[in-house]
């Protein structure tokens, strides 16, 4: 009986770390971890977990998964359904059957592939990783190992996300993207934006529209199964927090 009482009481949560990408905002990043391995981030621990040693022998690791607090989505209540938007936003599933930022806990769950460690003198030990699919700032909860030999299940089926597979937009560049964007930005960037940022009910081929990527303001229209990108400008802004 007592163990049920301390069970109850639920648990207290730490935050590890702190992972930092190319997306100050939700707007564009792609809804599943490993779909764009170019986008990179940064994920530097809090000063308390700042020990080598907590990463031993973590290099030997291909990639990793990283448990993270959802932290833009905290809502007082929960909903048992939500609704994905490859489903044209309509459609309700079960929220335990989806992977939905908005659920009873706000943990999301990602595997991004370890680049490398990099050691630095001011914010300790580095996880440079690829593959990301977070905001800039968002809090890590956890980081654990990918074991491909219990990890990976060949039989797996993926449910209604299957009917989409394989879906992505055609993206047209402006001639000169690769003058303003390193040419390792422009493949992420297209990436993303190929993953088809919209709400699938929005189909207006005249409509812009607009995200934050790396520092830059990129503008795109939607026609047919084709993306084209209109404006690639440097965010102002960040150029004066630099």
């Amino acid at each position: 009986m007592n163990a049920e009482k301390d069970n109850a009481k639920g648990m207290t949560v730490n935050y590890v770390a702190d992972i930092y990408t190319g997306f100050p905002d939700k707007f564009g990043i792609p809804r599943q971890s490993g779909i764009v391995p170019e986008l990179t981030g940064r994920i530097v621990f809090r000063p308390e977990y700042r020990d080598p040693e907590a990463l031993r022998a973590i290099e030997g690791f291909s990639h990793l998964w990283v448990l993270f607090d959802f932290s833009l989505s905290h809502r007082d209540n929960w909903s048992p359904t939500v609704r994905p938007p490859r489903l044209g936003g309509n459609a309700r599933v079960g929220v335990f059957a989806s992977r939905s930022p908005f659920r009873p806990n706000h943990i999301g769950l990602s595997c991004v592939k370890l680049i490398r460690v990099e050691h630095t003198s001011d914010e300790g030990d580095v996880l440079i990783v690829g593959g990301v699919d977070m905001v800039s700032g968002t809090p890590v909860i956890d980081i654990k190992p990918y074991l491909p030999i219990s990890d990976r299940r060949d039989d797996a089926v993926g449910g209604y996300s299957d009917d989409r597979a394989g879906y992505r937009l055609e993206v047209v560049l402006p001639p000169d993207a690769d003058k303003k964007l390193p040419e390792e930005l422009v493949k992420g960037l297209a990436g993303c934006i190929a993953e088809d940022p919209r709400p699938s009910y929005q189909e207006d081929p005249e409509r812009v529209y607009g995200m934050e990527f790396e520092g830059f303001e990129v503008r795109f229209k939607v026609a047919g199964g084709t993306a084209t990108v209109t404006e690639i400008e440097r965010n102002q802004e960040a150029e004066l927090d630099v």
